[in-house]
């Protein structure tokens, strides 16, 4: 049984989803306890992927390399929360990468985020990503950073609140200058504080269905986005969440497949569900 799954949604993104499986292959290491990890692709496009001549020889690669592929076709579409709810639903591993079909990864990216979430024992850890098309724009206002002193702790983090505008070291490549700044390597890493990581991010498994997962998709409409966010709000309320620098993670900066964002789950629904306040009252 891999220790590790792979969750990636896809929406007539062949080229690109053939670039991030490529990226899978480099790995230079494997799930802890060299347990090779398993791939699961959930294939909303218009057209089915599964046709796709460089996906298939990517996916032969992966099999070769040890690592079980899956690929579903998950239709009708009822929104990226649902979608990302099925793919959770096919998670049988301890710890699931849920991993946009759109990204370059470093070969020590896989290994570098198994290891520090084992190390901390926190609901997630996440790779923000790069957009290195914007490497000549320096933005020493948005590159604050707030480095985790010790272990990572859970902290409430809400839409608007103090906290909110650490997203700002996400945008476009905020992070690749700030961790070549700090001189940080694959064997010399920081953990910092984080509003949400897009992307690429590593799950508990169990602490993530703990707060629900992604359930909540029955009280969003079909379009929305920001169901990352939201469930990374609430893991992060419960057990805590951090980012890691160096991220080894790379946009191929493609037009968004979700063109309607009137929705944006943060800002409808709360960080900390009413039958969780009451819990706790």
């Amino acid at each position: 049984m891999p220790t590790l799954d792979v969750l990636i949604p896809t929406c007539d993104r062949p080229a690109a989803l053939a670039v991030t499986l490529t990226s899978l292959c480099a790995q230079s290491r494997p799930a802890p306890g060299g347990v090779p990890f398993r791939v699961v692709v959930s294939d909303q496009g218009d057209a089915p992927i599964a046709g796709s001549g460089e996906l298939r020889g990517v996916m032969r690669v992966l099999q070769a390399h040890g690592h079980a592929v899956e690929l579903h076709r998950h239709l009708p579409r009822r929104g990226i929360a649902e979608h990302r709810h099925y793919l959770l639903a096919q998670c049988r591993a301890e710890h699931a990468l849920f991993l946009d079909d759109d990204l370059l990864l470093e070969p020590w990216v896989v290994a570098q985020m198994t290891e520090a979430l084992a190390r901390e024992g926190c609901g997630f850890v996440g790779s923000a990503v790069h957009g290195l098309s914007s490497i000549g724009d320096v933005r020493p206002h948005q590159q604050g950073v707030e480095l985790w002193p010790g272990r990572v702790e859970p902290e409430l983090v809400e839409h608007g609140g103090p906290a909110w505008r650490r997203h700002e070291l996400h945008n476009a490549a905020n992070l690749w200058h700030v961790q070549r700044s700090l001189g940080l390597t694959p064997e010399r890493t920081r953990r910092y504080k984080v509003a949400w990581v897009g992307g690429c991010v590593l799950y508990d498994v169990a602490k993530l269905r703990a707060v629900g997962g992604f359930e909540f998709w029955t009280e969003l409409p079909r379009e929305h986005c920001g169901e990352d966010v939201l469930a990374q709000l609430r893991v992060m309320a419960r057990f805590g969440g951090c980012g890691l620098m160096p991220s080894g993670v790379y946009h191929l900066e493609l037009p968004t497949t979700i063109a309607a964002r009137d929705v944006d789950a943060p800002r409808v629904l709360p960080v900390v569900p009413a039958q969780e306040s009451t819990r706790g009252a």
